[in-house]
């Protein structure tokens, strides 16, 4: 697929693991700015480890990457923190501090984009209350804004770290699973606020999702790994049943939030796939 030049370019990229195993695989992607895109696949795909990469949290061993138009690992220390502080990450379990307020976690998000002096007063002082409160709002956790992270079970958690990226207000947001521990009404909300805000924003969006279910109804554009390979990269309306079957012939199935069968998800019919 050929977008505009914008936010995120590999180009036969590959990360080699201990013992020769290639967890990427002479990727070639091209991600423009403002896109949405869900990224699918069988578990050990390399979904994590594609996110990792983009989020300039793990190095590839080979090929090229490109990040907002930057070359990460020609950069220097200072100048690869700031092109971070663009970037935000959601993590399937996010590193929240366990006895920190949920307020300060979501502020937290906006601390390489304040001075160091606000950034210390509002670990004592909350500097936004108002700003995290209103992002919490929308993934329904506005009551929780003064709770300590600890005591928030595993999907609050999630929505939380969610929260934190939300404010941030990233120029590419990146989302590893974000929605795991979330039953299914609540996935489907919460990607849904994500892929809107994203839209608002005109933010990048990269999510990788283990229900296909989920991809198919929020994101317009599916990328298909396996075994660290792009299977296919597609427009959602030309993705069909028989694609879903190949790149899930390991697991037997497609998985969907509920388990449902494939044919309930009333896919569109193919138009001309063009796969990799």
């Amino acid at each position: 697929m050929t977008v505009a030049a914008g936010a995120l370019h590999i180009q036969r990229l590959s990360v080699v693991r201990e013992g020769g195993r290639r967890a990427l695989d002479s990727i070639d992607l091209s991600i423009g700015a403002g896109e949405r895109v869900a990224v699918i696949g069988p578990s050990g795909a390399g979904k994590t480890t594609l996110l990792r990469v983009l989020a300039t949290a793990l190095r590839q061993s080979d090929g090229g990457l490109e990040v907002l138009q930057l070359d990460p690992w020609t950069l220097g220390a200072r100048a690869r923190r700031r092109l971070r502080a663009r970037i935000g990450l959601i993590h399937q379990a996010p590193p929240l501090p366990p006895r920190q307020r949920v307020v300060t976690t979501v502020l937290a998000g906006r601390l390489g984009a304040w001075p160091l002096w606000k950034a210390l007063a509002s670990l004592a002082h909350p500097a936004d209350i108002e700003g995290a409160r209103e992002v919490l709002a929308k993934l329904d956790l506005a009551d929780r804004v003064f709770d300590r992270c600890d005591r928030l079970s595993g999907g609050q958690a999630q929505r939380a770290g969610i929260a934190r990226v939300l404010y941030q207000r990233p120029e590419v947001i990146l989302a590893d699973e974000p929605v795991s521990s979330l039953d299914p009404a609540l996935a489907n909300h919460t990607v849904g606020v994500l892929v809107a805000e994203a839209a608002r924003r005109g933010v990048t969006l990269v999510a990788s999702l283990h229900a296909v279910d989920l991809a198919l109804a929020h994101f317009p554009r599916i990328v298909g790994l396996r075994d660290g390979r792009v299977l296919f990269d597609l427009p959602t309306p030309s993705i069909d049943g028989t694609l879903l079957d190949h790149l899930y012939a390991q697991e037997g199935f497609p998985p969907t939030q509920e388990g449902r069968p494939l044919e309930t998800l009333r896919l569109p019919p193919a138009a001309e796939p063009r796969c990799r």
